[in-house]
């Protein structure tokens, strides 16, 4: 596994990021409202233009990516005990299929939080399948009573 680089995406790289994501959605099942090459186009639009937050991650092996994570910073109310305050939502983490469970997948939750820390997050919180909540809480992720949410529109929180 040392052959494995986690860096942030360069913008050339965002159309394969894309692809990724799109692979994903077939993989789960979804149906797509787009075809691929619209998506494509609209995915890199978008990271251009939200291009502070989120920052998307890749997982480099040989030079092809073979995965992603999207780090997103929230910006929070000033506290008079922190004027500035962020958290931090892990967004849309993927590693391709024949990449799966050989701890390639891992290394993001554990590369995401040490960046974090970094940026002055206070804590960095994810929205996980049920197949990857073992993987999270081993690298320091556990629930909390107090972090609640309320689902709006599509009922299927996946992916």
């Amino acid at each position: 596994m040392d052959d494995i680089t986690i860096r942030p995406a360069e913008p050339a790289e965002l159309d394969v990021v894309a692809r990724l994501r799109w692979r994903w959605i077939l993989e789960n099942g979804d149906r797509p409202v787009t075809t691929q090459e619209e998506f494509v186009r609209h995915f890199v639009d978008w990271a251009a233009e939200h291009g502070s937050s989120p920052r998307c991650v890749v997982v480099v092996r040989d030079g092809g990516l073979i995965g992603t994570a999207w780090p997103a910073v929230v910006h929070r109310v000033p506290s008079p005990q922190a004027l500035r305050r962020a958290s931090g939502d892990l967004q849309c983490v993927y590693v391709i299929p024949g990449e799966r469970d050989g701890g390639v997948g891992g290394r993001l939750p554990e590369a995401v939080p040490a960046r974090a820390q970094d940026l002055g997050l206070e804590r960095v919180t994810v929205h996980s399948s049920p197949r990857a909540v073992p993987a999270y809480a081993r690298r320091g992720f556990a629930p909390s009573p107090r972090l609640l949410h309320a689902p709006v529109g599509r009922t299927d929180p996946y992916p």
